[in-house]
């Protein structure tokens, strides 16, 4: 039995229900008021919060079902979110200038599937000195310490790491599905959810209201509020190539081209059946940090829709551009798996980036150092195989990219990391 099962057969649901308004409301107005209240500041910027959180809270309330727990986090989180946002935008009042003038230069971003590598890959690729990634530390403290730490460490990573400490006791499986620790590289759905519109709250939480706004909402702003984070983290110092990462970037690819017009990407691929058993044991530990957990099939039958519809807005949006698919790198898991190192000189190709000898042998490091997650123990293992009925939304994709969802149905074409 972990923490989370403890705590709620201490605190029954009905017993703290009205305790839980009272004292920490999901409210947007009264989470505002509090976060001002705290930071003794006003003004949120842009884009506007108030919108967004509201849509959010509602979708928490009526939908999430929330246990007293989860409850709790997630009042804190968004509260500590807008405390945040609101110093942040203080900050960027005076120097708004010279923040405009920082270069974010050619940007790789790294989308696609979920549960395709891109997390190692993305770690792997910060080995370089030459690239620069929003660190998880960074992302939680965006702003300095008034006093620094005793022993010249920033006291920041210091807090992050005892709160992921916390976070691995409430939830050990987290570990397990998608390890986080203080000084990796951080996904920009938690640079987003300072805005309120991310895709971090669908990954935590059973949302579909929220996630039909979500689906229509403009994200220029969105990622224009990363643009003006990723310059406040950079300041003043020697200009980098960002490498950034999520798979929903495959949601709203267009307004991401918008905002870094001069970006790069690299689309990882795995075969969707395969995404499917992992992503479903990472969703029933992640819902279940906050909330009774909708039922396996439910979860897998919003799974396939979304990887489905998010697949097709890439290939759309990349056959509506044709002048950017030169700007796309298609990656495969099973050659990321395979030759971790081959499938980096490709990206250092695409990027027309030299790869030194040095850069090469802190890879081959971390590639020999790094082992596989654990395997998990307990919980849904997720589905074998996609039934033909549910495989139909991926025939495009599948088909595109040589995947033979449905054996036999079509051949393989094949895709290679080394395009």
């Amino acid at each position: 039995m972990n923490l989370i099962e403890t705590l709620q057969k201490r605190c029954p649901t009905a017993a703290t229900e009205k305790w839980l308004q009272r004292w920490w409301p999901l409210d947007a107005g009264k989470l505002c008021s509090v976060a001002k209240r705290q930071t003794g500041l006003n003004d949120f910027g842009d884009p506007p919060v108030e919108t967004a959180l509201s849509i959010l809270v509602n979708s928490l309330q009526q939908e999430a079902g929330l246990h007293p727990v989860g409850h709790f986090l997630i009042w804190h989180h968004l509260k500590a979110l807008l405390a945040t946002r609101l110093r942040l935008v203080h900050a960027w009042r005076n120097p708004v200038e010279v923040l405009n003038e920082v270069p974010i230069e050619r940007p790789l971003f790294i989308t696609g599937m979920p549960r395709s590598g891109s997390t190692f890959l993305h770690e792997l690729l910060a080995v370089d000195p030459g690239n620069r990634s929003p660190l998880t530390w960074e992302v939680m403290f965006p702003l300095p310490e008034r006093k620094a730490a005793a022993d010249g460490r920033d006291a920041r990573i210091r807090h992050a790491a005892a709160q992921l400490r916390w976070f691995r006791r409430i939830v050990p499986e987290a570990d397990i599905v998608h390890p986080i620790h203080a000084e990796s590289p951080q996904e920009c759905v938690a640079v987003h959810s300072y805005s309120m519109r991310s895709e971090e709250f669908l990954i935590t939480c059973w949302l579909p209201a929220y996630e039909n706004w979500l689906r229509k909402v403009d994200f220029v702003p969105v990622y224009a509020w990363q643009k003006r984070f990723l310059q406040h983290l950079q300041g003043s110092g020697p200009a980098r190539r960002w490498v950034l990462k999520a798979p929903d970037h495959a949601h709203t690819i267009s307004a991401l081209f918008t905002v870094f017009p001069d970006a790069r990407i690299v689309q990882t691929h795995r075969n969707p059946p395969d995404v499917l058993r992992s992503i479903l044991g990472l969703a029933e530990v992640l819902h279940g940090l906050y909330g009774r957990a909708e039922g396996a099939e439910k979860r897998a039958r919003r799974q396939v829709r979304v990887m489905a519809e998010a697949m097709d807005r890439l290939m759309d949006f990349r056959q509506m551009h044709p002048e950017l698919e030169g700007r796309f790198l298609d990656i495969h898991y099973s050659d990321l798996v395979a030759d971790p190192m081959k499938t980096i000189e490709a990206i250092y190709r695409h990027c027309d980036t030299p790869l030194t000898e040095q850069v090469r042998e802190g890879m081959r490091r971390m590639i020999s150092q790094r082992s596989r997650y654990p395997k998990r123990r307990g919980g849904r293992a997720g589905r074998n195989v996609l039934s033909v009925e549910e495989s139909r939304p991926f025939l495009r994709y599948c088909r595109r990219f040589g995947f033979p969802l449905i054996q036999g149905e079509y051949p393989a074409s094949g895709i290679s990391s080394a395009r």
